[in-house]
C-alpha cells in the first residue's frame, strides 16, 4: 500500500478532527500544515510534533512529502485558498463545506474544477455516520418508493472558533450554509434529484444576543423551519433548533414511502454529553413496515477509538477511509464539487426566502 503525505490547511476544531481521524488509517501521515493562529498551531504541534509547520499556504501546497490536501479553513477563505492550491499545482483535495459563503464566487469555483486536475472531494461527513450510511442502503427496500424526507436537528449553539469567525452571516455565509448544508446534501442524494423551489421561515431567538465583537451583535440565526420541493415530486423538511442541547439524539432523519418508514438517529457530540444524565445514547436505525405492520430498533454501536477522534460519530474516519483509496487508486470522488455547490445553492435559497417572506425558485 502506497504511503500518503498530508497537507492540513487550518488547524481549527475541524482541522485537529482530520488530523486524528487520518492518523487512525493505514500508511498515512501529516506531513505539512499552515495554520496562521498561534494557538491552534500549538494545539496541533501537540497531535503530529513531526509534521512541518510553514509560514504560506503555497509552501504545503509546492511540498514534495504532501501528496494530497485537506482545507479545513474558516468557510469565506474556502474559494481563495482554492485559487491559491491551484496557482501552485492540483493534487487531490478535500475541501470542507461550505464550498463558498458569497453567491459571486460561484462562476469563478466552476472554472477552477474545469481547470484543476486532480479529484477534488467536499467534506460532507454526514452521508458516513454510521446509521444515516444504513439508511441510504436501506431505504428504497423499505421505503417502496421515497416520497417524503424529514430531518430534525436539535443541537447545542455554535461553537467559539478562531476570531468568532462564526458569529457572522458575513463571515460563514448563514447559518443554512454554514450548518445545513449537509443536510440538503442528503436530501439530494436521498431524493436523486434537483430541488426546485425553498420556503424557509427562521430567525435568532436565543443564542449570542447578549455577546459582542467590536460593538456588533451576532447576527447568526439559530433556529428555522426548511421546505425543499425537487424535481421528481418528493418533499423534504428540515428543522433546525440550536439551543436543545438535552435532546436524546441530535439528529433524527426519517424517509417515507408508501412501504413503510426508516429513521436514523443520530447522538450529539459525545465530549458534550452530561455525566448526571447516565450512559450515552447509541445511534439507532428504526425501520417500520406497513405491511405487516411491524418495527424493528438496531442499535448501531460505534468504536469507541472514532468517538474519541472525532465529533461525527466515525463518519470522518469513514470518508478519510474512501478519500485515501480515492488517492491512491483514482476515480471519481463520492462527493464532488458540484455536490459542494448545490449544498451551498439551496442553503443560500433558504437564507433568502427566511429574509424575504418569499418562495424562492432554484
Amino acid at each position: 500500500m502506497q504511503s500518503l503525505g498530508y497537507g492540513i490547511i487550518g488547524c481549527g476544531m475541524m482541522g485537529r478532527e482530520h488530523i486524528r481521524n487520518i492518523q487512525l488509517l493505514e500508511k498515512t501521515a501529516v506531513t505539512a500544515i499552515y495554520e496562521p493562529d498561534a494557538q491552534m498551531r500549538a494545539e496541533a504541534k501537540s497531535l503530529v510534533p513531526d509534521a512541518v509547520f510553514t509560514s504560506s499556504l503555497e509552501d504545503v501546497v509546492g511540498s514534495e512529502h504532501v501528496d494530497c490536501l485537506v482545507v479545513a479553513s474558516p468557510n469565506n477563505l474556502h474559494k481563495t485558498q482554492f485559487e491559491q492550491i491551484q496557482s501552485v499545482c492540483a493534487k487531490p483535495l478535500l475541501m470542507e463545506k461550505p464550498l463558498f459563503t458569497n453567491p459571486a464566487d460561484r462562476p469563478r469555483l466552476l472554472e477552477i474544477q474545469n481547470s484543476y486536475h486532480a479529484p477534488i472531494w467536499i467534506g460532507m461527513e454526514y452521508r458516513y455516520m454510521p446509521p444515516i450510511a444504513r439508511l441510504l442502503e436501506n431505504m428504497e427496500d423499505v421505503t417502496g418508493e421515497l416520497k417524503m424526507v424529514s430531518i430534525r436537528e436539535h443541537r447545542f449553539p455554535f461553537l467559539q472558533k478562531v476570531g468568532d469567525w462564526n458569529r457572522f452571516n458575513k463571515n460563514s455565509g448563514g447559518t443554512f450554509v454554514e450548518k445545513c448544508c449537509h443536510f440538503f446534501d442528503l436530501m439530494r442524494l436521498m431524493t436523486k434529484s434537483e430541488a426546485v423551489s425553498v420556503m424557509a421561515s427562521a430567525g435568532q431567538a436565543v443564542n449570542h444576543l447578549d455577546e459582542r465583537y467590536d460593538g456588533l451583535t451576532p447576527d447568526i440565526w439559530d433556529h428555522g423551519y426548511v421546505i425543499v420541493n425537487f424535481e421528481n415530486g418528493v418533499r423534504a423538511m428540515l428543522e433546525l433548533c440550536m439551543f436543545a442541547e438535552a435532546s436524546q439524539f441530535q439528529e433524527e432523519i426519517s424517509v417515507v414511502g408508501p412501504a413503510g418508514k426508516i429513521e436514523a438517529k443520530v447522538p450529539g457530540p459525545i465530549r458534550f454529553w452530561p455525566d448526571e444524565a447516565g450512559a450515552p445514547p447509541v445511534p439507532e436505525l428504526v425501520i417500520s413496515r406497513r405491511f405487516p405492520r411491524q418495527q424493528t430498533i438496531q442499535p448501531l454501536p460505534v468504536d469507541p477509538d472514532l468517538l474519541k477522534a472525532g465529533d461525527h460519530n466515525g463518519a470522518t474516519f469513514y470518508q478519510h477511509q474512501k478519500f485515501a483509496e480515492l488517492v491512491r487508486n483514482g476515480g471519481k470522488p463520492e462527493v464532488g464539487l458540484e455536490d459542494g455547490l448545490k449544498a451551498v445553492d439551496i442553503g443560500m435559497a433558504a437564507q433568502t426566502s427566511a429574509e424575504t417572506g418569499q418562495t424562492v425558485y432554484l
